[in-house]
């Protein structure tokens, strides 16, 4: 079955002011990697998660082939309509099982598929990386891209150096789905995630291995956060990211020195979606919820 969250891919418009968005909030961000389909990304780590920051940067590279519509042209049709957070993807074990399990419940939405590249040490010394994805598909989100990765090679991906940001973020609390009905999606995220789902303001919410998904309504997710909500006139869509962090303070001073207004409500600071490329940044203490 699936496990924790794995990693969430913000789909942007111009990457290079996407990675320096996120140095600039403090985030240690690898290197620029390119895929045979047209897509480059950037790939910020914690422990056992990572943010995916995606944009088409090769169109002519597009093809038939799975990873270049699921990912690909998915990227440049999303971005065209708007930029964030896109896909939602759990850490899995054996990604065939989980396909086999997603066409029991009739939401699979392709057969398995496998990517290898080259990655680098620290002391720039090519490894091999390998991942493969179960996709599922809610069809009541189309704006949302659902998959399980497995890592073949994780010893070569997984870096400790790369963990250690400067804004003391420690690991990932969670991400907020915004819908107009949660309860249209609980049958859903309780199969995606092989968990249950309990009620909360506004919504449900699911806890994961590793970070927990709440579904809320835009009322219940401004009340929370304090910023205006995605637009969900075309279904459920990926709205925030929560981090943990082990020291307030280096957060709460990042956002006022790079000109950003955070907004603290509570002991969060919150990044909202029209300085953070469409995508809301929560971060929270290490024990808050």
């Amino acid at each position: 079955m699936p496990g924790g969250l794995d990693h969430i891919v913000h789909a942007v418009r111009d990457l290079d002011a996407a990675a320096d968005l996120y140095r600039s909030l403090g985030f240690t961000v690898g290197a620029r990697n390119k895929h045979p389909w047209g897509t480059h990304n950037h790939i910020v780590q914690m422990p056992g998660f990572f943010i995916e920051l995606l944009t088409l940067a090769e169109p002519d590279k597009l093809s038939d082939d799975g990873f270049s519509q699921m990912f690909g042209a998915y990227a440049r049709d999303f971005t065209e309509r708007h930029e964030g957070l896109a896909l939602l993807i759990l850490e899995s074990q054996d990604a065939r099982a989980d396909e086999t399990a997603f066409r029991a419940a009739a939401i699979a939405a392709s057969d398995v598929m496998r990517f290898e590249r080259e990655g680098r040490r620290p002391d720039g010394s090519p490894v091999k990386v390998a991942f493969s994805l179960a996709f599922a598909e809610d069809k009541l989100a189309p704006e949302i891209h659902f998959a399980t990765c497995q890592q073949h090679y994780p010893e070569n991906f997984w870096n400790p150096a790369f963990q250690k940001h400067a804004n003391s973020v420690i690991g990932v609390a969670g991400v907020v789905v915004v819908a107009a009905a949660p309860a249209q999606h609980r049958a859903f995220f309780e199969t995606f995630t092989g968990a249950p789902a309990r009620e909360s303001e506004g919504g449900f919410s699911v806890a994961t291995p590793r970070g927990v998904i709440d579904v809320a309504t835009p009322e219940a997710f401004v009340r929370r956060f304090g910023v205006k909500a995605p637009d969900v006139s075309r279904g459920a869509r990926l709205a925030a990211l929560r981090f943990r962090t082990a020291d307030a303070e280096l957060v709460q001073a990042g956002p006022d020195f790079v000109g950003i207004a955070g907004l603290y409500a509570g002991n969060a600071t919150v990044i909202g979606a029209d300085d953070a490329l469409g995508a809301v940044l929560v971060f929270e203490p290490a024990e808050a919820r």
